[in-house]
């Protein structure tokens, strides 16, 4: 369908726009269907926060409907640190978030749903509860909100970067210094849209600090902390120093790492987070151990 933003539309979100537009879809539909490149603002794919300025062509194309609410599925749950407000769940390398394109069961929302009933209704029916996400490929803690006060604590504390995130990786070659950063700014390759890219000079701020935690023949075992959390940031930031993470072949990773062995995943775990509880205020640290097979390829390659 087409459509032309009049000049009223001045200054509107491009969600809000469309929901206003097309109210026979719901404003969690029509994020998926922007995010996943299926809006067109005269010609271009752009954010759901894009700001219009009227006058504009819009083309959307409709995706298969899928469930307006995310379903219960009975999916087993490591939960490692839950109170009144906040779940930290240990997400396997694999699970995908939440529904999106292309996949609609076996997400981690639906083993929430089914867990837990009633989570934040913040984010929408179709994402209750996340506050933030991992990448289907990387594994560790993740934080969901019980209740729509937690949830808007929450956000405050990542969007005020008070949250600390630290990862575990292992790439690439031999990174040059012990300690350092990247601050390249991040947006999606006009190219490759399943990827992120630094070269442009257009993209979000984004902050990556690492540190080395040990040497290897051919790698490198980083700790990584993010001060941002755009999509893909330490994947491509690590890319962009040519140290990209084991398995990651979307990033220029060998498709065979030598004596690596990574089935169906790259080395990239979150590892540690640090926050203040929305019901006790108190500031907690959540850890999940680094998963077996990656914990075997560092213990494998120090003997």
């Amino acid at each position: 369908m087409d459509l032309t933003a009049p000049p009223s539309a001045k200054g509107k979100r491009l969600d809000h726009f469309l929901q206003e537009s097309i109210p026979q879809y719901s404003r969690s539909r029509l994020t998926d269907w922007i995010k996943t490149d299926l809006v067109l603002v005269d010609g271009q794919t752009l954010r759901a926060s894009h700001l219009l300025r009227g006058g504009e062509c819009i083309h959307v194309t409709p995706a298969n409907l899928t469930p307006l609410r995310a379903e219960a599925e009975d999916i087993p749950l490591e939960i490692l640190y839950e109170d009144a407000a906040v779940i930290a769940v240990n997400k396997p390398s694999g699970m995908v978030v939440h529904a999106g394109a292309g996949n609609h069961t076996g997400t981690l929302v639906n083993a929430l749903v089914h867990r837990f009933g009633q989570l934040s209704e913040v984010g929408g029916d179709l994402r209750p509860g996340i506050v933030h996400r991992l990448d289907k490929e990387t594994s560790g803690v993740l934080l969901v909100a019980r209740t729509d006060e937690a949830h808007r604590k929450l956000a405050l504390q990542f969007s005020t970067r008070t949250v600390e995130k630290y990862y575990l990786t292992l790439v690439h070659g031999s990174v040059r210094l012990n300690s350092g950063q990247v601050d390249s700014p991040i947006t999606r390759d006009p190219v490759r849209r399943t990827r992120m890219t630094t070269k442009l000079e257009s993209g979000r701020q984004a902050l990556t600090y690492y540190t080395v935690l040990d040497r290897f023949d051919k790698f490198t075992y980083l700790k990584i902390r993010i001060g941002t959390g755009r999509t893909h940031q330490i994947r491509v930031h690590m890319a962009s120093l040519g140290h990209p993470v084991v398995g990651d072949k979307l990033y220029g990773a060998p498709a065979q790492p030598p004596d690596t062995i990574l089935a169906g995943r790259f080395f990239l775990h979150a590892w540690k987070i640090k926050f203040d509880s929305p019901a006790s205020g108190k500031n907690l640290t959540v850890e999940s151990p680094l998963p077996q097979p990656l914990a075997a390829i560092i213990e494998a390659r120090k003997l």
